[in-house]
Protein backbone atom coordinates (compact mmCIF):
# COMPACT_ATOMS: atom_id res chain seq x y z
CA UNK A 1 0.00 0.00 0.00
CA UNK A 2 1.41 3.39 -0.94
CA UNK A 3 1.85 5.59 2.22
CA UNK A 4 1.45 9.00 1.07
CA UNK A 5 -2.15 10.16 1.60
CA UNK A 6 -4.84 10.82 -1.29
CA UNK A 7 -5.43 14.37 0.00
CA UNK A 8 -9.23 15.11 -0.25
CA UNK A 9 -11.07 18.68 -0.36
CA UNK A 10 -14.65 18.97 1.08
CA UNK A 11 -16.71 22.07 -0.20
CA UNK A 12 -19.56 22.13 1.72
CA UNK A 13 -20.23 20.78 5.66
CA UNK A 14 -23.93 20.38 5.83
CA UNK A 15 -25.94 17.25 6.41
CA UNK A 16 -24.40 15.26 3.72
CA UNK A 17 -20.81 16.86 3.86
CA UNK A 18 -20.58 16.53 7.81
CA UNK A 19 -21.43 12.60 7.10
CA UNK A 20 -18.70 12.45 4.43
CA UNK A 21 -16.03 13.96 6.59
CA UNK A 22 -16.97 11.32 9.99
CA UNK A 23 -17.09 8.12 7.53
CA UNK A 24 -13.87 9.29 6.56
CA UNK A 25 -12.47 9.41 9.67
CA UNK A 26 -14.47 6.30 11.31
CA UNK A 27 -13.54 4.13 8.34
CA UNK A 28 -10.01 5.67 7.77
CA UNK A 29 -8.55 2.08 7.94
CA UNK A 30 -11.25 -0.05 5.30
CA UNK A 31 -11.20 3.21 2.76
CA UNK A 32 -7.37 2.93 3.05
CA UNK A 33 -7.43 -1.02 2.14
CA UNK A 34 -10.14 -0.60 -0.66
CA UNK A 35 -8.48 2.07 -2.24
CA UNK A 36 -4.49 1.32 -1.93
CA UNK A 37 -3.44 4.74 -0.36
CA UNK A 38 -4.68 6.19 2.75
CA UNK A 39 -6.84 9.42 2.60
CA UNK A 40 -7.10 12.48 4.13
CA UNK A 41 -9.15 15.43 4.68
CA UNK A 42 -6.86 18.39 3.88
CA UNK A 43 -9.40 21.07 3.81
CA UNK A 44 -13.18 21.87 4.63
CA UNK A 45 -14.67 25.10 2.72
CA UNK A 46 -17.66 26.64 4.72
CA UNK A 47 -19.70 29.47 4.59
CA UNK A 48 -20.03 29.72 8.57
CA UNK A 49 -16.45 28.75 10.12
CA UNK A 50 -17.69 29.38 13.73
CA UNK A 51 -19.99 26.64 13.52
CA UNK A 52 -18.72 23.52 15.77
CA UNK A 53 -18.51 20.60 13.67
CA UNK A 54 -17.78 17.96 15.82
CA UNK A 55 -15.24 15.41 14.26
CA UNK A 56 -13.68 18.02 12.43
CA UNK A 57 -10.58 19.55 13.10
CA UNK A 58 -11.15 23.37 13.26
CA UNK A 59 -7.80 23.90 11.45
CA UNK A 60 -9.32 22.62 8.03
CA UNK A 61 -11.86 24.73 8.20
CA UNK A 62 -11.47 27.59 5.70
CA UNK A 63 -14.14 30.14 4.17
CA UNK A 64 -12.01 30.70 1.14
CA UNK A 65 -13.52 27.75 -1.53
CA UNK A 66 -11.39 28.88 -3.94
CA UNK A 67 -8.03 28.72 -2.63
CA UNK A 68 -8.61 25.71 -1.18
CA UNK A 69 -9.55 24.27 -4.85
CA UNK A 70 -6.64 25.51 -6.31
CA UNK A 71 -3.44 24.60 -3.79
CA UNK A 72 -2.25 22.20 -6.20
CA UNK A 73 -2.02 19.10 -3.83
CA UNK A 74 -5.38 18.42 -3.89
CA UNK A 75 -6.17 15.10 -5.09
CA UNK A 76 -10.08 14.86 -5.46
CA UNK A 77 -12.67 17.93 -4.38
CA UNK A 78 -15.75 16.43 -2.98
CA UNK A 79 -18.91 19.11 -4.18
CA UNK A 80 -21.40 19.21 -2.15
CA UNK A 81 -22.75 22.61 -1.38
CA UNK A 82 -25.07 22.78 -4.32
CA UNK A 83 -26.88 25.62 -6.37
CA UNK A 84 -25.22 26.79 -9.87
CA UNK A 85 -22.41 29.39 -8.25
CA UNK A 86 -20.24 28.90 -7.12
CA UNK A 87 -20.35 25.29 -7.39
CA UNK A 88 -19.82 25.37 -10.88
CA UNK A 89 -16.48 28.00 -10.93
CA UNK A 90 -15.00 25.94 -8.30
CA UNK A 91 -15.38 22.61 -9.99
CA UNK A 92 -14.02 23.62 -12.95
CA UNK A 93 -11.29 25.50 -11.14
CA UNK A 94 -10.66 22.13 -9.12
CA UNK A 95 -10.25 20.67 -12.73
CA UNK A 96 -7.60 23.09 -13.63
CA UNK A 97 -5.19 22.53 -10.64
CA UNK A 98 -5.08 18.93 -11.12
CA UNK A 99 -7.84 17.63 -9.28
CA UNK A 100 -10.70 15.17 -9.99
CA UNK A 101 -14.10 15.75 -8.39
CA UNK A 102 -17.36 13.64 -6.69
CA UNK A 103 -20.42 16.46 -6.74
CA UNK A 104 -23.68 15.57 -5.84
CA UNK A 105 -25.00 18.57 -7.59
CA UNK A 106 -28.19 17.31 -9.21
CA UNK A 107 -28.83 21.15 -10.54
CA UNK A 108 -25.56 21.86 -11.78
CA UNK A 109 -24.98 18.72 -13.28
CA UNK A 110 -28.36 18.84 -15.72
CA UNK A 111 -27.88 22.46 -16.68
CA UNK A 112 -23.95 22.46 -17.47
CA UNK A 113 -23.01 18.79 -17.38
CA UNK A 114 -21.62 18.44 -20.84
CA UNK A 115 -19.73 21.12 -19.80
CA UNK A 116 -18.29 19.70 -16.62
CA UNK A 117 -17.13 16.26 -18.64
CA UNK A 118 -15.45 18.75 -21.45
CA UNK A 119 -13.48 20.61 -18.82
CA UNK A 120 -12.94 16.54 -16.85
CA UNK A 121 -11.71 15.65 -20.16
CA UNK A 122 -10.03 18.45 -21.16
CA UNK A 123 -7.80 17.97 -17.97
CA UNK A 124 -7.76 14.10 -17.95
CA UNK A 125 -9.78 14.40 -14.58
CA UNK A 126 -12.42 12.29 -13.46
CA UNK A 127 -16.36 13.38 -12.30
CA UNK A 128 -18.49 11.23 -10.73
CA UNK A 129 -21.65 11.94 -9.33
CA UNK A 130 -23.46 8.82 -8.10
CA UNK A 131 -25.24 10.79 -4.88
CA UNK A 132 -27.10 13.70 -8.02
CA UNK A 133 -29.84 10.74 -8.34
CA UNK A 134 -31.54 8.70 -6.02
CA UNK A 135 -29.27 9.13 -2.76
CA UNK A 136 -27.84 5.60 -1.81
CA UNK A 137 -29.14 3.86 -4.58
CA UNK A 138 -26.77 2.59 -6.96
CA UNK A 139 -28.12 3.71 -10.23
CA UNK A 140 -25.67 6.06 -12.07
CA UNK A 141 -22.71 3.68 -12.19
CA UNK A 142 -24.74 0.69 -13.31
CA UNK A 143 -26.83 2.58 -15.98
CA UNK A 144 -23.08 3.74 -17.21
CA UNK A 145 -21.04 0.82 -16.78
CA UNK A 146 -22.85 -2.50 -16.11
CA UNK A 147 -25.47 -1.54 -19.35
CA UNK A 148 -23.33 -0.29 -21.25
CA UNK A 149 -23.48 -2.73 -23.71
CA UNK A 150 -26.96 -2.68 -23.30
CA UNK A 151 -29.52 -0.95 -25.17
CA UNK A 152 -31.77 1.38 -22.27
CA UNK A 153 -35.18 1.35 -23.68
CA UNK A 154 -37.16 3.20 -20.73
CA UNK A 155 -36.24 4.52 -17.35
CA UNK A 156 -39.40 4.96 -14.88
CA UNK A 157 -39.18 6.05 -11.12
CA UNK A 158 -40.07 7.53 -8.05
CA UNK A 159 -36.30 10.16 -7.65
CA UNK A 160 -37.78 12.61 -4.94
CA UNK A 161 -38.76 11.32 -1.04
CA UNK A 162 -40.32 14.00 -0.21
CA UNK A 163 -43.31 13.73 -2.70
CA UNK A 164 -42.94 9.50 -2.10
CA UNK A 165 -44.09 10.38 1.12
CA UNK A 166 -46.88 13.01 0.84
CA UNK A 167 -48.65 10.75 -2.02
CA UNK A 168 -48.57 7.73 -0.21
CA UNK A 169 -49.68 9.48 2.82
CA UNK A 170 -52.65 10.59 0.92
CA UNK A 171 -53.49 7.51 -0.20
CA UNK A 172 -52.64 5.41 3.21
CA UNK A 173 -55.18 7.74 5.68
CA UNK A 174 -57.18 9.70 3.45
CA UNK A 175 -55.13 13.07 4.13
CA UNK A 176 -55.46 15.86 1.99
CA UNK A 177 -52.52 17.71 0.15
CA UNK A 178 -51.87 20.51 2.73
CA UNK A 179 -52.32 17.51 5.80
CA UNK A 180 -49.86 15.56 4.01
CA UNK A 181 -46.87 18.14 3.32
CA UNK A 182 -47.56 19.42 7.19
CA UNK A 183 -46.83 15.88 8.70
CA UNK A 184 -44.05 15.91 5.98
CA UNK A 185 -42.49 19.10 6.93
CA UNK A 186 -43.09 18.32 10.57
CA UNK A 187 -40.63 15.09 10.34
CA UNK A 188 -38.03 16.55 8.25
CA UNK A 189 -39.22 15.05 5.15
CA UNK A 190 -39.88 18.46 3.39
CA UNK A 191 -37.91 21.89 3.22
CA UNK A 192 -39.69 24.87 4.81
CA UNK A 193 -39.85 26.03 0.54
CA UNK A 194 -40.82 22.31 -0.39
CA UNK A 195 -41.37 24.11 -3.97
CA UNK A 196 -38.42 22.09 -5.78
CA UNK A 197 -40.16 19.20 -4.44
CA UNK A 198 -43.87 19.43 -4.94
CA UNK A 199 -43.40 21.30 -8.29
CA UNK A 200 -41.05 18.72 -10.04
CA UNK A 201 -37.46 20.59 -10.16
CA UNK A 202 -35.67 17.94 -8.43
CA UNK A 203 -37.10 14.84 -10.27
CA UNK A 204 -37.13 16.89 -13.94
CA UNK A 205 -32.86 17.49 -12.68
CA UNK A 206 -32.19 13.90 -12.41
CA UNK A 207 -34.19 12.98 -15.17
CA UNK A 208 -32.36 15.12 -17.58
CA UNK A 209 -29.39 13.54 -15.58
CA UNK A 210 -30.64 10.23 -16.12
CA UNK A 211 -31.84 10.40 -19.68
CA UNK A 212 -28.54 11.39 -20.79
CA UNK A 213 -26.96 8.58 -19.48
CA UNK A 214 -29.54 5.89 -20.86
CA UNK A 215 -29.84 7.06 -23.78
CA UNK A 216 -26.28 8.56 -24.60
CA UNK A 217 -27.47 11.91 -25.41
CA UNK A 218 -27.03 15.55 -23.85
CA UNK A 219 -30.52 16.14 -22.15
CA UNK A 220 -30.60 19.07 -20.40
CA UNK A 221 -32.67 20.52 -17.25
CA UNK A 222 -34.98 22.18 -20.09
CA UNK A 223 -35.32 19.44 -22.47
CA UNK A 224 -37.43 18.11 -19.22
CA UNK A 225 -41.34 18.29 -19.43
CA UNK A 226 -41.77 19.10 -15.87
CA UNK A 227 -45.74 19.07 -13.81
CA UNK A 228 -46.19 19.51 -10.20
CA UNK A 229 -48.07 17.90 -7.84
CA UNK A 230 -49.82 19.76 -5.89
CA UNK A 231 -53.31 19.58 -7.69
CA UNK A 232 -53.89 16.08 -6.85
CA UNK A 233 -56.83 15.43 -4.91
CA UNK A 234 -58.72 12.45 -2.21
CA UNK A 235 -60.69 11.99 -5.31
CA UNK A 236 -58.01 11.47 -7.83
CA UNK A 237 -56.66 8.68 -5.42
CA UNK A 238 -60.06 7.45 -5.18
CA UNK A 239 -60.40 7.28 -8.64
CA UNK A 240 -56.93 5.60 -8.96
CA UNK A 241 -58.65 2.76 -6.44
CA UNK A 242 -60.98 2.06 -8.95
CA UNK A 243 -58.91 1.17 -11.68
CA UNK A 244 -56.99 -0.66 -9.01
CA UNK A 245 -54.01 1.99 -9.21
CA UNK A 246 -52.39 4.40 -7.21
CA UNK A 247 -50.28 7.59 -8.05
CA UNK A 248 -46.92 8.34 -8.05
CA UNK A 249 -44.73 11.69 -8.72
CA UNK A 250 -43.17 10.23 -11.46
CA UNK A 251 -39.70 11.01 -13.73
CA UNK A 252 -40.13 9.27 -17.53
CA UNK A 253 -37.03 8.99 -19.83
CA UNK A 254 -38.18 6.91 -22.63
CA UNK A 255 -36.83 6.04 -26.16
CA UNK A 256 -39.30 6.70 -29.09
CA UNK A 257 -40.93 3.84 -30.58
CA UNK A 258 -38.88 3.94 -33.62
CA UNK A 259 -35.83 5.01 -31.36
CA UNK A 260 -34.63 7.92 -33.44
CA UNK A 261 -36.29 10.60 -30.50
CA UNK A 262 -36.18 10.47 -26.66
CA UNK A 263 -38.51 11.79 -24.13
CA UNK A 264 -37.88 13.38 -20.80
CA UNK A 265 -40.53 14.10 -18.22
CA UNK A 266 -41.70 14.40 -14.96
CA UNK A 267 -45.48 14.39 -13.29
CA UNK A 268 -48.20 12.72 -11.27
CA UNK A 269 -49.74 9.30 -12.81
CA UNK A 270 -51.45 6.52 -11.98
CA UNK A 271 -49.58 3.35 -11.68
CA UNK A 272 -51.30 -0.39 -11.37
CA UNK A 273 -51.11 -1.45 -8.02
CA UNK A 274 -49.65 -4.32 -9.47
CA UNK A 275 -46.38 -2.38 -10.44
CA UNK A 276 -43.47 -2.75 -8.62
CA UNK A 277 -43.16 1.35 -8.38
CA UNK A 278 -46.85 0.93 -6.42
CA UNK A 279 -45.09 -0.57 -3.25
CA UNK A 280 -43.29 1.83 -2.73
CA UNK A 281 -43.71 3.71 0.54
CA UNK A 282 -42.57 6.37 2.70
CA UNK A 283 -39.94 8.57 1.52
CA UNK A 284 -38.25 5.89 -0.47
CA UNK A 285 -37.15 6.18 -3.92
CA UNK A 286 -36.92 3.48 -6.42
CA UNK A 287 -36.29 3.38 -10.30
CA UNK A 288 -37.46 0.86 -12.83
CA UNK A 289 -35.15 0.33 -15.81
CA UNK A 290 -36.07 -1.53 -19.27
CA UNK A 291 -33.80 -2.51 -21.57
CA UNK A 292 -33.54 -5.19 -24.53
CA UNK A 293 -30.75 -7.80 -23.49
CA UNK A 294 -31.51 -7.54 -19.61
CA UNK A 295 -35.29 -6.79 -19.45
CA UNK A 296 -36.88 -5.35 -16.35
CA UNK A 297 -34.40 -4.10 -13.43
CA UNK A 298 -35.59 -1.83 -10.34
CA UNK A 299 -33.51 -0.19 -8.34
CA UNK A 300 -34.82 0.53 -4.90
CA UNK A 301 -33.71 2.41 -1.37
CA UNK A 302 -33.50 5.23 0.67
CA UNK A 303 -33.11 8.64 -1.74
CA UNK A 304 -31.74 11.07 0.50
CA UNK A 305 -30.61 11.92 4.02
CA UNK A 306 -27.08 12.51 5.12
CA UNK A 307 -25.91 9.23 5.49
CA UNK A 308 -27.45 7.35 2.54
CA UNK A 309 -26.19 10.59 0.19
CA UNK A 310 -22.63 10.53 1.66
CA UNK A 311 -22.57 6.54 0.86
CA UNK A 312 -23.09 7.45 -2.56
CA UNK A 313 -20.56 10.26 -2.36
CA UNK A 314 -17.46 7.44 -0.46
CA UNK A 315 -18.63 5.36 -3.00
CA UNK A 316 -17.33 7.71 -6.09
CA UNK A 317 -14.45 8.92 -3.81
CA UNK A 318 -13.22 5.50 -3.71
CA UNK A 319 -13.72 4.76 -7.49
CA UNK A 320 -11.97 7.96 -8.17
CA UNK A 321 -8.86 7.53 -5.79
CA UNK A 322 -8.09 4.02 -7.26
CA UNK A 323 -8.42 5.57 -10.72
CA UNK A 324 -5.82 8.12 -9.45
CA UNK A 325 -3.25 5.63 -8.02
CA UNK A 326 -3.58 3.69 -11.05
CA UNK A 327 -2.84 7.05 -13.78
CA UNK A 328 -6.29 6.34 -15.23
CA UNK A 329 -9.96 8.21 -15.34
CA UNK A 330 -13.57 6.15 -15.30
CA UNK A 331 -15.55 6.75 -18.23
CA UNK A 332 -16.76 10.02 -19.17
CA UNK A 333 -19.75 11.37 -20.99
CA UNK A 334 -21.11 9.54 -23.47
CA UNK A 335 -23.07 11.47 -26.08
CA UNK A 336 -22.44 9.79 -29.15
CA UNK A 337 -26.26 9.05 -30.40
CA UNK A 338 -26.78 12.71 -29.98
CA UNK A 339 -30.69 11.32 -30.57
CA UNK A 340 -33.22 14.62 -30.54
CA UNK A 341 -35.55 15.30 -27.80
CA UNK A 342 -39.03 15.63 -28.68
CA UNK A 343 -41.72 17.88 -26.71
CA UNK A 344 -44.61 16.60 -24.70
CA UNK A 345 -47.05 16.65 -27.40
CA UNK A 346 -45.03 13.73 -29.22
CA UNK A 347 -45.36 11.12 -25.79
CA UNK A 348 -48.18 8.19 -26.32
CA UNK A 349 -49.49 7.11 -22.61
CA UNK A 350 -53.18 6.03 -21.74
CA UNK A 351 -55.03 9.11 -19.48
CA UNK A 352 -57.90 9.50 -16.78
CA UNK A 353 -59.61 12.95 -17.42
CA UNK A 354 -62.58 13.85 -14.68
CA UNK A 355 -65.43 15.52 -16.04
CA UNK A 356 -68.16 17.81 -14.31
CA UNK A 357 -71.19 17.63 -17.06
CA UNK A 358 -74.65 18.51 -16.77
CA UNK A 359 -76.54 15.70 -15.95
CA UNK A 360 -79.29 15.76 -19.06
CA UNK A 361 -79.58 13.03 -21.91
CA UNK A 362 -77.20 13.33 -24.73
CA UNK A 363 -74.01 14.47 -22.86
CA UNK A 364 -72.09 11.44 -23.25
CA UNK A 365 -72.64 11.00 -27.15
CA UNK A 366 -71.06 15.09 -27.02
CA UNK A 367 -68.55 13.91 -25.16
CA UNK A 368 -67.32 10.80 -27.13
CA UNK A 369 -67.60 12.59 -30.49
CA UNK A 370 -65.12 15.31 -29.51
CA UNK A 371 -62.84 12.21 -28.54
CA UNK A 372 -63.28 10.69 -31.68
CA UNK A 373 -62.72 13.78 -33.45
CA UNK A 374 -59.19 14.39 -32.25
CA UNK A 375 -58.80 10.77 -32.44
CA UNK A 376 -58.45 9.99 -28.78
CA UNK A 377 -59.46 6.61 -28.40
CA UNK A 378 -62.18 5.71 -25.46
CA UNK A 379 -61.35 2.52 -23.07
CA UNK A 380 -63.85 3.04 -20.28
CA UNK A 381 -66.50 5.65 -19.51
CA UNK A 382 -68.20 5.75 -15.65
CA UNK A 383 -70.59 8.50 -14.77
CA UNK A 384 -72.37 9.35 -11.55
CA UNK A 385 -74.97 12.00 -11.83
CA UNK A 386 -77.26 14.22 -8.80
CA UNK A 387 -79.63 16.98 -8.74
CA UNK A 388 -78.70 18.05 -12.24
CA UNK A 389 -74.80 18.20 -11.71
CA UNK A 390 -72.93 14.53 -12.92
CA UNK A 391 -69.27 13.33 -12.70
CA UNK A 392 -67.63 11.65 -16.10
CA UNK A 393 -64.65 10.09 -15.68
CA UNK A 394 -63.14 8.78 -19.02
CA UNK A 395 -60.22 6.42 -18.98
CA UNK A 396 -58.41 6.41 -22.69
CA UNK A 397 -56.54 3.98 -24.60
CA UNK A 398 -52.72 4.95 -25.83
CA UNK A 399 -52.79 8.61 -27.71
CA UNK A 400 -50.40 11.25 -28.08
CA UNK A 401 -50.23 14.30 -25.32
CA UNK A 402 -50.76 16.53 -28.20
CA UNK A 403 -54.32 14.44 -29.45
CA UNK A 404 -55.30 14.62 -25.48
CA UNK A 405 -54.23 18.15 -24.95
CA UNK A 406 -56.38 18.95 -28.19
CA UNK A 407 -59.40 17.13 -27.09
CA UNK A 408 -59.45 18.63 -23.52
CA UNK A 409 -59.66 21.96 -25.25
CA UNK A 410 -62.36 21.48 -27.34
CA UNK A 411 -64.04 19.92 -24.04
CA UNK A 412 -63.94 23.05 -22.33
CA UNK A 413 -65.81 24.66 -25.34
CA UNK A 414 -69.03 22.24 -24.49
CA UNK A 415 -71.99 23.98 -22.91
CA UNK A 416 -73.00 20.51 -21.41
CA UNK A 417 -69.02 20.55 -19.86
CA UNK A 418 -68.76 22.68 -16.63
CA UNK A 419 -65.09 22.19 -15.99
CA UNK A 420 -62.42 19.75 -16.17
CA UNK A 421 -61.78 18.68 -12.81
CA UNK A 422 -58.52 17.06 -13.26
CA UNK A 423 -56.55 14.93 -15.83
CA UNK A 424 -53.99 12.03 -14.92
CA UNK A 425 -51.90 10.03 -16.86
CA UNK A 426 -52.05 6.44 -16.59
CA UNK A 427 -48.66 4.89 -16.89
CA UNK A 428 -46.99 1.32 -16.18
CA UNK A 429 -48.78 -0.88 -18.12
Amino acid sequence: MRTRPLKVALLGCGVVGSEVARIMTTHAADLAARIGAPVELAGVAVRRPGKVRDGIDPGLVTTDATALVKRGDIDVVVEVIGGIEPARTLITTAFEHGASVVSANKALLAQDGADLHAAAEANNKDLYYEAAVAGAIPLIRPLRESLAGDKVNRVLGIVNGTTNFILDKMDSTGAGYQEALDEATALGYAEADPTADVEGFDAAAKAAILAGIAFHTRVRLDDVYREGMTEVTAADFASAREMGCTIKLLAICERAADGASVTARVHPAMIPLTHPLASVRGAYNAVFVESDASGQLMFYGPGAGGAPTASAVLGDLVAVCRNRLNGATGPGESSYAALPVSGMGEVVTRYHISLDVADKPGVLAQVATVFAEHGVSIDTVRQQGKDGEASLVVVTHRASDAALGGTVEALRKLDTVRGVASIMRVEGE
